[in-house]
């Protein structure tokens, strides 16, 4: 339907699958409301956005602003008051006290229609009594100025069109010929879904021990538990455990991913199932499925939400490739199809083939998520859904909210945008990102940009620094300065960001020259770290990742992704931007060099700052110092100091 006053361009809605799908939300966040409005002839207009609870009882409506005059955009928000389903629309109607303000400025002085300006002001104001009795004194004194035909019609103007009264009728327009948009879908899932610290670790790895024989002896659930308050003091929210299921013993990989294992490689956990069960058991060398469920309600007593992975996959050995062959290709040749990306192969893996068996595939998804939600676990990660249909999860998703709406799931799609945004509007709350591979001051400023202003209505992202399978390039050298600066960036552009174990460590020797992969991967063997020796040495990022998680979690402006706004800086390895949310004001600034002290003068866009004065007092939140800063600002950032400072994170005094 067209409104009477046309609205087009709708920002933020979402059109998937044949309809609007939510826009992502939590409670207590603004969203940002944007859209085209013109209408016919000169007369003015106006509009409003306007929340609707699911029941359709309307909680909230603001007048929306011209962005620029004769522009055409305008610009309002709402504020979701709490977790649960909304929709807002967009009315748009007749804006008389506005039309009558620009003709009455042109006619009276002129001495055109000078009356029949006063008639109709005095029409307007009392069509507006009639409507808001609140503001009887206001408008009767107005009423009674207009109709005072001893006063010039320049004097009954003028003393009807003070600031007061034009102030009044912004906030509360006089709305005629008023028609609304369609409602439009907004979901305010629960906070985890947008903010939130993550770590990762392989319990397999944490209380590890090498034996008499020379072999490592795996860790279990019970000693990895000893490991979780150290994970829990560096501030973190969220502890993402890879599969603890069965591994597969058929072509098993062995050290750095070799074909021939020796007998006591663990194999790779993403191999799921074997003779002990598949994906509704637990590897009985991390302990039993009530050792799991201690280790879950052990970490909550720490703070920490436990991410389950959910890899949709099997082994050779698992279950069901004897009980449901159907799940999976058979091949010309009678034997099933293991996963393949050419050149690499992976004999351990059987894909699942979504084609054969759907409805079947659906009901044991679904009986796995909801066995392990009764376990406790309310996040799941889930590798590798860009191989999945995007139909599929979008019904195990829908199923899922219906019945647990505070679960939250985490796409591991690093693949083309189309799908990771598709899987976002899917229902997928959060993914991960290419932030990994963003570099410099323009990479960085021109992705981040991007999914704070252009995908966030359906793509929440989670910046991870670091992961099992991905050592980025920049991290090879070793040198600290680099770990500290891209662990300040994951934590500071984005609501959720995440770490894999050893990140802290520096952890950086490569498998091979040219590559992504770390040597002696956890992937393919158990890791026994030295995490005591290493903290009595200072040999640790450890301290000043427990200071960057403090700041997020006591600046709620740091919580939210679509504040976040680029300032210009004159050298290219510094980067500066800020995030504001009400009187909370965060600046950061960044040197992207790990190597060298680099200076700048940043220019602040005071507009975008919200402050109305050029100079400001800042505290940074690293350190304690207090500066004076002003619209222009020098900055120096010294790696190479002993105590090394590769960041400011100051909050503004207002």
């Amino acid at each position: 339907m067209i409104n009477r006053i046309p609205v087009t361009d709708i920002s933020p809605t979402v059109f998937f699958g044949g309809d609007f799908v939510p826009v992502k939300a939590i409670a207590g966040e603004e969203i940002p409301v944007s859209a085209t409005i013109f209408r016919e002839g000169h007369d003015l207009l106006g509009a409003d956005v306007v929340l609707y609870n699911s029941q359709g009882k309307e909680l909230s409506r603001s007048v929306m602003r011209e962005e620029w005059h004769g522009g055409d955009r305008y610009q309002g928000s709402v504020r979701i008051p709490a977790q649960g389903d909304y929709t807002f629309t967009i009315d748009s109607y007749d804006h008389p006290f506005a039309t009558w303000i620009h003709d009455a400025e042109i006619k009276i002085p002129a001495d055109i229609d000078a009356e029949l300006m006063c008639t109709i002001g005095r029409i307007i104001f009392e069509e507006k009594l009639a409507e808001d009795p609140s503001a009887k004194s206001m408008l009767t004194a107005a009423i009674k100025i207009l109709r005072d035909t001893t006063l010039s019609a320049m004097n009954r103007f003028s003393q009807t069109s003070t600031e007061e009264i034009r102030d009044y009728f912004t906030a509360n327009p006089l709305r005629r010929l008023v028609t609304s948009t369609i409602h439009y879908p907004i979901r305010a899932d629960h906070e985890r879904a947008l903010v939130g610290s993550w770590y990762e670790f392989f319990p397999r790895s944490e209380g590890a021990k090498v034996g008499t024989d020379g072999n490592v002896v795996s860790g279990t659930f019970k000693t990895a538990e000893l490991r979780l308050s150290a994970v829990a003091a560096m501030g973190f929210d969220i502890l993402y455990l890879p599969p603890v299921h069965p591994i597969g013993t058929k072509f098993r990989k062995g050290k750095n991913n070799t074909l021939t294992p020796t007998a006591t490689d663990p194999g790779v956990p993403w191999a799921i199932g074997n003779k002990e069960g598949g994906h509704d058991a637990i590897n009985p060398a991390l302990g039993t499925m009530s050792d799991f469920e201690n280790f879950v309600k052990t970490a909550k007593k720490q703070g920490l939400e436990v991410a389950m992975d959910f890899a949709l996959q099997a082994s050779p050995d698992h279950p069901w490739a004897t009980e449901h062959p159907e799940f999976f290709t058979t091949r010309p040749d009678g034997t099933i199809a293991y996963a393949e990306n050419p050149p690499k192969k992976y004999q351990d893996i059987y894909p699942i083939n979504f084609d054969n068996d759907y409805n079947a595939i659906v009901a044991e998804s679904l009986r796995i998520l909801r066995l392990w939600i009764s376990k406790g676990i309310s996040i799941f990660r889930v590798d590798n859904p860009h191989t999945k249909p995007v139909h599929f999860w979008a019904e195990i998703m829908k199923t899922i909210h219906a019945e647990h709406p505070d679960v939250i799931f985490l796409a591991e799609a690093f693949t083309k945008p189309s799908m990771m945004h598709a899987l976002g509007k899917a229902g997928f709350h959060q993914s991960y990102t290419y932030f990994t591979w963003r570099t410099s001051k323009q990479e960085l400023t021109e992705y981040a940009t991007e999914v704070s202003q252009q995908t966030s209505a359906f793509f929440r992202p989670n910046f991870w620094v670091n992961t099992p399978d991905i050592l980025p390039f920049h991290l090879q050298s070793g040198n600290p300065a680099i770990f500290a600066i891209r662990a300040a960036l994951a934590a500071t552009l984005t609501p959720s960001w995440g770490m894999y174990a050893g990140y802290e460590l520096y952890e950086h020797r490569r498998f091979k020259e040219g590559g992504e992969e770390y040597i002696d991967s956890e992937k393919y063997e158990i890791k026994v770290r030295d995490w005591d020796g290493a903290t009595k040495k200072k040999l640790t990022l450890a301290p000043f990742i427990t200071q960057l998680n403090l700041i997020r979690k006591k600046n709620v402006a740091l919580q939210r992704l679509r504040n976040l706004r680029f300032h210009t800086t004159e050298n290219d390895s510094i980067i500066a931007y800020s995030k504001r949310e009400g009187d909370n004001l965060i600046l950061i600034v960044i040197n992207l060099d790990p190597s060298f002290a680099q200076e700048t003068t940043v220019h602040w866009n005071m507009s975008d700052l919200g402050l109305h004065h050029d100079n400001f007092e800042v505290t940074d939140l690293i350190d304690g110092a207090s500066y004076n800063w002003s619209a222009h600002t020098y900055v120096r950032l010294d790696p190479t100091r002993l105590s090394g400072k590769v960041v400011h994170i100051a909050q503004v005094k207002l």
